[in-house]
């Protein structure tokens, strides 16, 4: 596996905004949708809380797809999110969500070492947070050691989910290859990160600000940031494709459909 450049990073972030210019409209449209699905199933009582985990490599499928449809010319269609489901792979991709899902409980699950299970009793919704008790709760710590615990599982589900469908591994090999991807392309990732931190967070905030500023007012910095924040997390997904082409290239069912400019990417 070739090494790519720290720039590569900035390049899938770059390629992102490209193929969203594509088609904004339909893909903003897919992520809706998602969301909505997610919050009929989040009303669901107690299964509602652990679907949404589970299915995820499932969803993710679909805006890896829906990136083959914008860079085919194809339009993306909300059924798009139904790809995952199409997949011969679909029972692969469930496990692979359960697996999710209970790293998550268990990565939360060991913040109690930090603050005595404080952390978990919020997330499991034991423990209202509002801006009376969030200073008395002091949860910083056990949320920053509940991140740093999960970056090496982070890296071993960024490619998991393509790799199994894509691929056709199984479960506990797509972990392995990706976490191993990841960690031989980790300047780009490193720069990947750094860039996304500074367009998707600061950026914004500052613009925030500026907004609120000049009109005297929050409310207009919320309008205004409602539909940025829906037009970057939209981005996001679709820098996903790019970052995977790069190290495994481009999906076998979908190569011979692609422009030759795509192709040589």
């Amino acid at each position: 596996m070739e090494k790519l450049p720290a720039k590569a990073g900035w390049l899938w972030i770059k390629r992102g905004f490209a193929i969203f210019r594509k088609q904004p409209i339909e893909i903003s449209t897919l992520l809706l949708t998602y969301m909505f699905l997610m919050f009929a199933v989040g009303v669901i009582p107690w299964l509602g809380q652990l679907l949404p985990m589970i299915l995820l490599p499932v969803f993710a499928m679909a805006f890896m797809q829906a990136c083959i449809h914008v860079e085919q010319g194809k339009r993306v269609l909300p059924s798009v999110l139904l790809t995952g489901f199409r997949s011969p792979q679909i029972k692969n991709l469930l496990i692979l969500g359960c697996v999710h899902l209970i790293v998550a409980i268990g990565v939360i699950g060991a913040s109690a070492l930090v603050d005595d299970g404080t952390f978990w009793q919020v997330v499991t919704g034991q423990i209202q947070l509002d801006a009376k008790n969030v200073k008395d709760l002091d949860i910083s710590q056990a949320m920053l050691f509940s991140c740093a615990l999960y970056v090496p599982f982070a890296m071993a589900f960024w490619y998991a989910a393509p790799l199994v469908a894509w691929k056709k591994m199984g479960v506990f090999q797509a972990l392995f290859y990706s976490f191993f991807a990841v960690w031989g392309q980790f300047k780009a990732f490193v720069a990947y990160s750094l860039v996304w931190t500074a367009i998707g967070t600061i950026v914004p905030t500052i613009i925030g600000t500026i907004t609120a500023l000049i009109f005297g007012s929050t409310g207009a910095a919320i309008t205004l940031l409602l539909p940025l924040s829906l037009m970057m997390t939209v981005v996001l997904y679709c820098s996903f494709y790019p970052a995977y082409t790069d190290v495994f290239g481009i999906p076998d069912d979908a190569q011979d459909k692609l422009p030759t400019s795509s192709k040589a990417q």
